[in-house]
């Protein structure tokens, strides 16, 4: 047996969720060690609504100086749309101007923030395994309840974007796909405490 070298890949679902917070903000942000040749149907979908990805160094640099536009999104397996990334491109879309409709192809149940997005004043119906996404001017702070850990990261975005204080619960889920997301975003202008129950 030969030793090797091996370098682990970065993760395009982590890319892919700071990608969104960039995106709505409406910010500029560059990420290193961003492989976009892994997450082409993100970069695509991400292009089609608005927002300027482009390639630097062994990274990107995101950001949107338009509005959102509306698209349908359909979760793949890999190298098709993430199933990771549907719920935050929810939040994202609900800003949109105009209609969006995601359909959940990998976990056709996996819909559980959909409710909570709609106490932030998103306008979402769920029709089976899609869920039709109506553009909303803006979000409103809410206190909502995170059930999984791709829900918690698309409650924050939305946070990101809301007019007010949102309060996240059961934030936990985050921890296991974000490593202290909240020291890696308040640098960046976000505001976010957590609170210890």
């Amino acid at each position: 047996m030969q030793p090797v070298r091996h370098e682990v890949i970065p993760d395009r679902i982590e890319a892919g969720t700071f990608i969104v917070a960039a995106a709505i903000t409406s910010s500029e942000l560059r990420l290193e060690n961003c492989r976009l040749g892994d997450m082409m149907a993100v970069v695509d979908t991400l292009r089609h609504i608005g927002v300027t990805i482009d390639a630097e160094g062994g990274g990107c640099v995101v950001g949107r100086k338009g509005p959102i536009q509306p698209a349908d999104v359909t979760t793949q397996p890999y190298p098709g749309f993430p199933t990771d990334l549907q719920a935050q491109f929810m939040a994202l879309l609900s800003l949109a101007e105009g209609n969006s409709v995601v359909i959940e192809k990998v976990f056709p149940d996996r819909f559980m923030h959909v409710a909570e997005l709609n106490r932030m004043a998103a306008n979402l119906r769920k029709e089976g395994p899609a869920v039709i996404v109506a553009g909303v001017k803006k979000l409103i702070a809410a206190p909502v309840m995170a059930s999984d850990l791709r829900a918690s990261a698309a409650l924050v975005l939305a946070g990101l974007a809301a007019e007010g204080t949102t309060t996240i619960n059961r934030v936990y889920h985050i921890d296991r796909g974000y490593e202290r997301i909240e020291e890696r975003l308040n640098p960046l202008g976000a505001k976010i405490i957590r609170e210890k129950a």
